[in-house]
């Protein structure tokens, strides 16, 4: 899994340049480019094509709303 900080990261510097940046929690998921998932050579041999096809199928879907992941915290309580 790709953690984007470098995103959250510009976003903020962008805002507050902007003027616009406040403090606080920001959740940064697909649709906003904060996660992903690597595909090198480390993994490559794990995430067999098939995997990849539906992982890129399911892309879309959950960044319409259509797909619903759960957010790993919710489901700890």
């Amino acid at each position: 899994m790709l953690k984007r900080v470098d995103v959250a990261v510009y976003n903020a510097f962008r805002d507050a340049r902007a003027g616009s940046w406040k403090p606080g929690r920001l959740d940064l998921g697909l649709k906003e480019d904060g996660v992903g998932y690597a595909l090198d050579g480390h993994n490559r041999g794990v995430l067999k094509p098939d995997i990849v096809a539906k992982l890129e199928a399911a892309r879309p879907e959950i960044i319409a709303g259509r797909l619903v992941v759960k957010d790993y915290y919710s489901t700890q309580r």
